[in-house]
């Protein structure tokens, strides 16, 4: 490695040097399993900043995970931060005081990282779509404002349940509402409608899809919410139809990063086009000054397709957007990173073989800088109980003959989640802590996605499914025929829910007995909903759990059960916590996008000495 008078490039292979110090147009970067993608991309972001004085807000960088933007951003404002402590302290970054280091890093923050667009595709384009969702025109004009609640997989099948059962009267063992969901979220990936999808699909099963669509949408719209695919739908429909909100994003990022490249699906990839090219074909854009697309991938490593990844948009990349020269030769630029600083020469020649195989790639060879290591081990067995025992057999020796390795250092992988099981009854008889990735997500739990329906409930009163939730929740005696009475009344008004439940007069009219529970209810709601600009989203929890006789509830009923509920809660306002140091302009939007689009994989506590139990793609991005 090469010393450059660029701290930016110092410390960099010869690859990674190309890749970090392109500027303009369009790079493909082929970065193979370990080779250092992270530390490319974190100080390409540094250097355009720096050296060719980019200015921060015009950068946005897509990354695959929640957990891999916050790497970056924290890796970023450090990497800026040394640098800063040489100009402003003339001392290497390891001699300063833990408040001079607290002092720049601050500073870095407010001049810059706050500045910069990093996150994934969903929670970037959320974003953006709290600016300028009221201008969308839907096709089938349907409407939703910027307070919009974003509904996870579990909201999304109830909703689609209660269309199947009550709107369509179908058997839902029949008609799976899982299934349905999935062909649903299909179609949204590949940028289709309910028209379009009613055109391509055969037989009543197919025109029943198509219709539980449309009614889907329009149940949406309704609540006002959306689902995780219409994240990126509805701004690539924005984005096609409306030229000056598409010409100001495209001129606001001047410079766009992608991440993970090979599992971006159509849909991700109109978004990119849209920004990149102002919705031109990009294989004739020619306005490459001062502007980029950068993008790192690998076809060997595309294991989404089932979630309509399609690795033939990397593998496409630099004929969509090849910069064409006078003779129309394809001159667009391509690095490939393939030297791993992670495993050793054994399982990267085993890799390298096994992949050799594929004949739609781009070829590679991955080079280990450490020894050759230990020989891959193959172990057969008879059945998964002796399977499950000679894993947790080899974890023992491990333990036993590496002092300085921990459990939370070791990791077992599989096929699917309900693999676990026979793994998780030897753990337990051998007394090994452990933790299970992809089981039941921390927001999935009952009692924290009560507590996340009341905070959606108080920026977006419209939201019918988050109301129903809590209504009786904790106890109020409000029972089903009354809740049925009042969402009937809202149906024949046409008007959401929240308005008949605020509604004294419509209250007393319809609930009878439950009437008191109801206007309590109410009377809670505008309560809290007027603290919204006065408190913190963690002060919003507690405001909730207290006011709502949630927390008094848990408390009093005193049983272990209760007592790890109350846990999480508390658990919830941390994470509200969390999100605030996090964020300076923090509110009660940004918290709930950010609950409801985190994964068990991106809260991933490494300072846990627990062997960590996960699937082969829950494992991507890890190290173990």
């Amino acid at each position: 490695m090469k010393e450059s008078n660029n701290i930016f490039l110092n410390g960099l292979n010869q690859s990674q040097s190309l890749a970090v110090d392109h500027f303009d147009g369009p790079l493909l970067v082929i970065a193979g399993a370990g080779s250092g993608k992270t530390r490319a991309l974190t100080h390409r972001i540094a250097h355009l900043i720096i050296e060719y004085k980019v200015d921060p807000s015009s950068i946005l960088a897509v990354t695959f995970t929640n957990k891999a933007a916050r790497e970056m951003k924290d890796r970023l404002e450090l990497l800026l931060a040394k640098r800063l402590a040489i100009i402003t302290h003339e001392k290497p970054w390891s001699a300063l005081e833990v408040a001079e280091q607290r002092q720049i890093r601050n500073r870095i923050y407010r001049e810059i990282s706050r500045e910069l667009w990093i996150g994934t595709f969903h929670a970037l384009f959320a974003r953006l779509l709290r600016f300028d969702i009221d201008k969308f025109k839907d096709p089938e004009g349907l409407t939703w404002t910027r307070q919009f609640s974003i509904y996870d997989e579990t909201d999304a099948q109830s909703l689609i349940k209660e269309i199947v059962t009550q709107d369509l009267q179908l058997d839902p063992k029949r008609f799976e509402p899982k299934k349905v969901r999935w062909a649903i979220s299909n179609a949204k990936n590949q940028c289709l409608l309910p028209d379009d999808l009613s055109k391509s699909q055969e037989g009543q099963r197919g025109r029943l899809v198509a219709e539980t669509y449309r009614l889907y949408r329009k149940a949406l719209a309704a609540n006002n919410a959306l689902d995780f695919d219409d994240l990126l739908l509805i701004p690539v429909q924005l984005l096609q139809q409306n030229e000056n909100i598409r010409t100001y994003w495209h001129n606001r990022f001047k410079h766009v990063l992608v991440d993970e490249y090979q599992d971006t699906n159509w849909t991700q990839y109109e978004l990119i086009k849209q920004l990149v090219t102002n919705g031109k074909d990009p294989s004739s854009f020619k306005d490459w000054n001062n502007r980029s697309v950068f993008v790192v991938g690998d076809a060997d490593q595309s294991i989404y397709s089932f979630r309509a990844a399609d690795f033939r948009i990397l593998m496409g990349f630099q004929e969509d957007f090849g910069k064409k020269s006078q003779d129309n030769t394809n001159d667009s630029t391509l690095v490939k990173l393939e030297e791993n600083y992670r495993s050793t020469s054994t399982i990267l020649e085993a890799a390298n073989s096994l992949i050799s195989n594929n004949k739609e790639r781009i070829d590679k060879v991955l080079r280990a800088t450490r020894g050759e290591g230990e020989p891959i081990k193959l172990t057969r067995c008879d059945d998964e109980i002796a399977e499950a025992e000679a894993v947790i057999h080899r974890l023992r020796i491990l333990d036993a003959s590496n002092p300085e390795l921990n459990w939370g250092d070791m990791a077992i992988l599989y096929r699917t989640n309900a693999q676990s099981r026979a793994i998780e009854d030897s753990l337990v008889r051998w007394s090994i802590p452990y933790i299970v990735v992809g089981g039941l997500r921390f927001y999935d739990r009952r009692e924290i996605k009560d507590l996340l329906a009341y905070l959606r409930l108080l920026i977006n009163p419209s939201d019918s499914v988050s109301l129903l939730r809590v209504l009786n929740v904790p106890k109020r005696g409000i029972g089903k025929t009354t809740v049925q009475r009042l969402s009937d009344a809202a149906s024949q008004l046409k008007i959401p829910l929240w308005e008949v439940v605020n509604d004294p007069e419509a209250v007393r009219s319809l609930a009878g007995r439950s009437a008191k529970g109801i206007l309590i209810f109410s009377e809670l709601i505008n309560e809290l909903q007027s603290h919204l600009l006065s408190s913190s989203p963690a002060e919003l929890v507690q405001l909730v759990l207290e006011k709502s006789g949630y927390l008094s509830e848990l408390i009093a009923t005193g049983t272990d059960e209760a007592e790890e509920r109350r846990r999480n809660l508390q658990e919830l306002v941390n994470a509200a916590l969390q999100y605030q140091e996090e964020s300076e302009d923090a509110n009660l939007e940004g918290f709930l996008s950010t609950a409801a689009l985190s994964s068990d994989a991106d809260n991933k506590d490494t300072s846990l000495n627990r062997v960590t139990l996960m699937t082969l793609h829950s494992s991507k991005g890890l190290e173990f």
